[in-house]
């Protein structure tokens, strides 16, 4: 399982740790990452996701799963939340 978030394409970056006598090291920096599950009102069903803390506020402060797909853009979504996210589409179109 790859530490990325799939909805906000957030990943690990890297850095230094650095001492007291400024001796530097290489580190990484992970997203905190967390599997929920996000329902669509839409769809009338839920999803299990893996996406950081900072994505599940977004979504929160959106208005739930529909309004985040509809500002999401493709390049950042997993291979998952886009078919979700056509999924989501289509049920509104069709509404």
């Amino acid at each position: 399982m790859s530490r990325v978030c799939e909805l906000t394409g957030k990943g690990p970056m890297t850095g230094n740790n650095v001492s007291h006598a400024k001796n530097r090291t290489r580190r990484r920096f992970l997203p905190n990452l967390t599997e929920v599950t996000l329902g669509s009102d839409v769809l009338d069903r839920s999803f299990k996701l893996r996406i950081s803390n900072a994505a599940l506020r977004t979504v929160d402060h959106r208005g739930g799963l529909d309004a985040f797909m509809a500002k999401a853009k493709d390049v950042e979504l997993s291979e998952k939340a886009l078919k979700i996210k056509k999924d989501i589409a289509k049920a509104q179109a069709t509404a």
